[in-house]
């Protein structure tokens, strides 16, 4: 394969409404040199049979016998997954065309192991919202302060770091693995411009931020293996960061 090779994970649950949409932005991308590795979660509805009757021959769809969340869905692309950079969209957002091509010039240039970029929130018809600005560049000590990178945008490239997994648990996998990649490499980078558009609905996990406090402590605790003190600290320390960049970086788009 090419030196510039995609593999992009898509994880999908009951995501028949939207699930075209979101593979369509991946076939329609300026750059073509990819494969788009679709994992069905053992949906209930008609997802895996409206995958399975698209035909392209870069469009690989499995399916887990049991639902068992996005994390494990996720590692099974990544496992399948043959190129140099792997990427990540959920089945119910979309990506701008350019937003491979973008990525991996600038990844070829400067040489990080991860990059993200700017996003847009969309509503249920698929109407761009807000826009959500990332970060120049980041580090990992700063990405313990919160998770900054939208998974939709992120890219990472398995010549510098190997291929590395998500942890297998329901939520804030993503953010595990950008602070695993970063403990293997210097710095991230991001690009100023909006490449992705994340579907936000009532039922989205962002919106229930009890729950997201909840498990942001757990992380704290069972995925960095931090004491209840320690946990709490960082938590706080998060709470912070957290509230900081939403203020900062989302911005209504008029």
């Amino acid at each position: 394969m090419a030196n510039n090779f995609v593999s992009v994970i898509m994880p999908v649950y009951n995501a028949e409404s939207h699930v075209v949409e979101a593979i369509n932005s991946v076939l329609h991308q300026s750059h073509q040199n990819f494969e788009l590795i679709t994992v069905d979660d053992a949906s209930t509805d008609d997802s895996f049979k409206i995958i399975s009757n698209i035909r392209d021959q870069r469009l690989k769809c499995v399916r887990l016998k049991k639902n068992s969340g996005a994390g494990k869905a996720r590692n099974e692309g990544i496992r399948m997954a043959k190129g140099r950079f792997i990427a990540f969209l959920d089945a119910d957002d979309i990506w701008l065309e350019e937003k491979l091509s973008a990525q991996i010039e600038l990844m070829l240039e400067t040489g990080v192991a991860l990059s993200y970029t700017d996003y847009y929130l969309m509503d249920g018809e698929s109407k761009f919202t807000h826009r959500v600005s990332s970060l120049p560049s980041l580090n990992h000590r700063t990405m313990i302060k919160n998770n900054y990178i939208g998974c939709l945008t992120a890219m990472y490239d398995t010549s510098l770091v190997g291929k590395m997994y998500m942890p297998e648990r329901r939520k804030r996998q993503d953010w595990a693995l950008w602070i695993e990649i970063l403990s293997k490499s210097d710095r991230s980078m991001g690009l100023k411009i909006p490449l992705a558009a994340y579907r936000r609905t009532q039922n989205s996990l962002s919106r229930n931020k009890l729950n997201l406090m909840r498990e942001n402590y757990r992380f704290y605790r069972e995925v960095l293996g931090y004491n209840p003190l320690v946990a709490s600290l960082f938590f706080v320390r998060f709470l912070c960061a957290y509230l900081w960049y939403k203020m900062t970086s989302v911005k209504s788009i008029d």
